[in-house]
């Protein structure tokens, strides 16, 4: 990987920690705030459109097919992601999350876009991923002893007779942690709007700012028609959060359009998984400033991510 596509790509991963981060702050307020934030970003970022390409060389029919089908699986995304942080902790959603999508966009861009990445570069990918998955599972056993704690604090004692069947949506009595559930998930849309923009960017030679600011536009009018009732409180969350509404609308964009830019130089095999370094970023946040469990475990396994990534630079 060259060195500019590499500064892309850390460059991406710190802004899309800091967007993330402020994500979890306002997980429960949902659809008014995504659909501030996709005014805001229509707003900062229509206006470099001209100076950076406008539509390029692309068709104008598959620029709309593009940011159609781009805007539908990134509500699908943002909606998991948010329902995921309302659930779960901060840690164990983003980093299962950013474990799984970059799993199978690897996959992916191997078998279906021929895509080769060299030995190294695979020693690396599975570092990465390692590091991560290492990081979503490090609450997983304390979450289930303090639910089974909780439970049987509560249970009465039983009566005599045949033990009761377990109940429905746990296996062998051990319940699967929301964040790891909700983050698996979250890793699935990653993979699949990896997969189709990093498609409709090369293929189509769409500019990734256009290309951007027409997901964002087509964000609008899908999260408009979510709101139903909701829409008497999108005055008060403007009111309360527009300062995290403008960062958001600035951060989210930009830590993609980095990411769409190094498509173009690299594989996405390989940018897919290097831009977890944000991975590491989160855990550090979680870890010091929310005081998540085991700091010490995750900054360990936020070291194999920077050694996988180690490895994907060589």
């Amino acid at each position: 990987m060259s060195p500019t596509a590499l500064a892309l790509v850390l460059a991406a991963a710190c802004c899309h920690a800091a967007w993330n981060i402020l994500a979890h702050g306002v997980s429960r307020i949902g659809i008014p705030f995504l659909w501030w934030g996709a005014v805001a970003a229509t707003l900062v970022w229509l206006p470099l459109v001209p100076a950076t390409g406008g539509l390029g060389e692309a068709r104008p029919e598959d620029f709309a097919l593009g940011v159609a089908v781009s805007a539908l699986l990134h509500c699908g995304y943002m909606l998991v992601l948010q329902r995921g942080y309302a659930r779960g902790r901060l840690s164990t959603v983003y980093a299962t999350a950013r474990g799984t999508g970059p799993t199978i966009t690897v996959i992916v861009a191997v078998t279906l876009l021929g895509e080769r990445p060299s030995p190294a570069a695979f020693g690396g990918i599975a570092v990465i991923l390692a590091g991560i998955v290492a990081i979503g599972l490090l609450d997983r056993e304390r979450g289930a002893a303090a639910a089974s704690g909780l439970a049987t604090a509560s249970a009465p004692a039983p009566a005599s007779g045949p033990s009761p069947r377990p109940r429905s949506g746990r296996i062998l009595g051990v319940r699967l942690d929301p964040g790891i559930a909700w983050g698996l998930a979250t890793g699935v849309a990653i993979a699949i709007y990896t997969v189709w923009d990093a498609h409709a960017v090369r293929e189509w030679a769409i500019p990734p700012v256009a290309y951007m600011v027409g997901c964002t536009l087509g964000e609008i009018v899908l999260y408009a028609a979510m709101l139903g009732r909701r829409r008497s409180e999108l005055l008060p969350v403007m009111r309360r959060h527009w300062p995290r509404i403008l960062l958001f609308g600035a951060l989210s964009p930009l830590s993609y359009i980095l990411v769409l830019v190094a498509v173009t130089m690299a594989p996405v095999a390989l940018v897919a998984p290097m831009r977890e370094v944000s991975v590491v970023l989160v855990s550090l946040f979680g870890a010091i400033v929310l005081r998540e469990s085991r700091p010490g475990w995750r900054l360990a396994a936020s070291a194999l991510v920077v050694g996988g990534i180690a490895l994907l630079a060589l």
